[in-house]
């Protein structure tokens, strides 16, 4: 076995300037965990984008290897749970943030970390999926715990030509649900009812400061965007509705009145992806390989190699990503 392996590697001086590099790392160096994985898989979420590109604080330990999701085959393992060739997935956990991450070939972890791939799943289709899909279907569950069923009218997904956003269309679409997609590229139209979205929305739309209460519109909601975005989908949800929010592309602030929540009982639910617990992100993943169309996947899905992870980070964060990427590593 290697001592060595090829990773990314951000560093930064002592004027805490950034660099990016691939690299060899040695295996000695790798962080503490119970399960060491052979890497298959890879995907660009928009805070790897953050991390490589440091256009936020994402990176918080240094040097990192960043990359927060990964899928791949257990090569060691002191964890009862894993035994050697089981296929795993990584979603998260602060991973590509604080512990070395999934831009390498290999990754040393807490298997309370892991999860067990789904049968039916392969690696590259469960890095097409990755932290957005898995997020976008914790979502759906929500909405649906909150009693948010296709009889009760359409839903809408904001920044749907996004990673979370295009995956929630697919998702909704095949459970039946009338699915509004709102999107700053309405050129990519037709790609969104391609997923099965039914109307599209110009996200100035809904952007911009709006009224407190504004005309009943849907029933439900999926938002990735924050701010005014998610202020004007939750003034014209409907009486009883619910909006899941998972993120904050426009911004972290919420410029809203109470006015939904008592005048017509809408609900907010927040979903986190990151620290979810063992049991509802093996029920995400069980449902992902149920209720997600693999073809719908594929179309939506642009395969890279490894070197060029650096740029699709670059290009995620400047708005030029459509779906989803996947890195065989």
């Amino acid at each position: 076995m290697s001592n060595t392996f090829k990773a990314i590697l951000i560093s930064r001086d002592e004027e805490k300037k950034q660099s990016v590099s691939v690299t060899q790392v040695a295996e000695a160096d790798m962080m503490e965990g119970d399960v060491t994985v052979a890497i298959e898989a890879t995907t660009v979420n928009y805070k790897d984008g953050l991390a490589i590109t440091g256009k936020s604080p994402v990176v918080r330990h240094w040097p990192m290897i960043p990359g927060i999701d990964f899928s791949g085959n257990v090569i060691a393992s002191d964890n009862a749970g894993f035994s050697v060739g089981d296929k795993v997935i990584l979603n998260g956990w602060g991973v590509g943030e604080v512990h070395w991450g999934a831009y390498a070939e290999k990754a040393r972890v807490k298997g309370d970390w892991l999860i067990k791939r789904p049968a039916g799943i392969s690696a590259k289709q469960a890095m097409s999926i990755g932290t957005a899909g898995y997020t976008s279907m914790l979502c759906v569950m929500a909405l649906e715990r909150q009693g948010i069923t296709p009889e009760r009218g359409p839903v809408i997904v904001t920044g749907a030509n996004g990673g979370v956003g295009s995956i929630a269309v697919s998702i909704l679409s095949k459970l039946g649900y009338e699915v509004i997609a709102s999107t700053g590229r309405p050129e990519e139209a037709d790609f969104l009812k391609s997923l099965g979205a039914g109307e599209i929305v110009d996200r100035n739309e809904l952007s911009e400061p709006g009224r407190p209460m504004g005309k009943e519109r849907w029933a439900g909601g999926v938002d990735a965007v924050g701010s005014h975005t998610l202020a004007n989908v939750l003034a014209q949800t409907t009486y009883g509705g619910a909006v899941a929010a998972c993120g904050l592309a426009q911004g972290f602030d919420l410029p809203a009145t109470v006015m939904p929540f008592i005048l017509r009982g809408v609900s907010l639910l927040g979903v986190d992806s990151v620290m979810a617990p063992k049991a509802l992100r093996e029920e995400a993943w069980s449902r992902l390989a149920e209720d997600l169309d693999m073809a719908k996947l594929d179309s939506l899905t642009t395969e890279i190699g490894f070197d060029d992870l650096i740029g699709a980070a670059g290009d995620i964060v400047e708005g030029k990503i459509r779906g989803r990427v996947v890195a065989l590593i």
